[in-house]
């Protein structure tokens, strides 16, 4: 049994990292905080954890984290890299669901996330933790980017035709959409139902901060740069991630596309690879830690479409955080997400 904390454990990742490891059996949730509801019990501002989750909510506080074994950040950017290095130096193993750790150059966060980067020098050790291409490397971690969502379907989507080199990484294009969740719980009008309802958009096509995250995991499978186009959508629903994925084939590239799919993933207790002409749907995933994806090839012609679903606020943030820790403490990888996705 391993003590856990949560910084930040009032947004939508926090309380679903609550979710997924009040049912964890190798976990004991032992520090949760929050500024605005320090001394409130989880369980009063959340009943759904009532009888699961009986701790009172605390300030962030260095030494109070330092009594876990795994603290996790579900905080605004910027906020896990002034804690990492103390929490460390602890041996506190962190996984940081934000984006302080993903971008392996200082000066591109930087320039994508508006502020300076507090410990540049822990950059370097951070593993990126998509288990489907690192996971000797995340058991042996002890600091995670944990990958942002629209990364985690547009890679694990993209990334067998790549690693192959059946397309031209010059010219891949993702077109991904959201459900209003991703932009996290705070007052915002853009993201109230009531606006994005009966509507739906198009934003930053002009550049989206997961853009070089994705660029840099794609260009290291391709072991070169890649050229992206990558334009987020926002959807009338509340979770759930559907990315459709283009690119063009190599006049070489006669291997069978659905039986390399399905070799690539053929061990992956994530990855579910959909029989032939399947299209994924996101309500098939909502809840679940599953990302399901199909492949096609349209009019038979050279343009291959890749059909990616995950849910956002599950493999593309808190199960995918609790799926790393499980490969850090030599758990099972399912423990704690076995659940179903939710029907209707």
């Amino acid at each position: 049994m391993i003590r856990a904390g949560i910084v930040g454990g009032t947004g939508y990742t926090g309380v679903e990292l609550l979710r997924i490891l009040a049912l964890h059996e190798e976990v004991e949730v032992a520090v949760v905080t929050s500024r605005s509801d320090a001394g409130v019990r989880v369980d009063a501002l959340y009943p759904s954890l009532r009888g699961r989750i009986g701790v009172c909510f605390t300030q962030p506080d260095v030494d109070s984290l330092a009594s876990c074994d795994v603290v996790f950040f579900a905080t605004p950017n910027g906020a896990a890299m002034l804690m990492a290095e103390k929490l460390l130096a602890k041996n506190v193993k962190v996984i940081d669901l934000s984006a302080d750790f993903r971008i392996k150059d200082a000066d591109e966060w930087a320039k994508w996330y508006g502020m300076e980067h507090a410990c540049p020098e822990l950059i370097a050790d951070a593993v990126y933790g998509l288990p489907e291409i690192n996971r000797h490397k995340i058991s042996d971690a002890k600091l995670i980017a944990c990958p942002g969502c629209y990364p985690t379907a547009v890679q694990l989507g993209f990334l067998p035709l790549i690693e192959h080199g059946l397309v031209d990484v010059a010219h891949l294009i993702a077109d991904v959409k959201s459900g209003v969740s991703g932009a996290g719980r705070k007052a915002a009008v853009a993201s109230l139902m009531s606006e994005t309802g009966e509507s739906f958009k198009a934003y930053a096509a002009s550049g989206h901060r997961h853009l070089p995250e994705i660029r840099q995991g794609l260009s290291i499978a391709a072991k070169q740069a890649v050229g992206l186009t990558f334009v987020p959508h926002l959807v009338p629903m509340i979770r759930g991630i559907q990315a459709t994925l283009y690119a063009q084939l190599k006049a070489d590239s006669a291997m069978q596309l659905q039986v390399l799919y399905e070799k690539r993933y053929a061990g992956e207790e994530f990855v579910d690879v959909l029989p032939a002409g399947a299209h994924p749907d996101t309500r098939n995933v909502r809840g679940s830690n599953q990302c399901q994806i199909s492949v096609l090839v349209p009019q038979g012609g050279d343009t291959v479409v890749v059909l990616a679903v995950i849910d956002n606020l599950v493999k593309g943030a808190a199960g995918q955080a609790v799926q790393n820790m499980n490969l850090m403490f030599a758990f099972d990888e399912k423990q704690g997400l076995q659940a179903v996705a939710l029907y209707p």
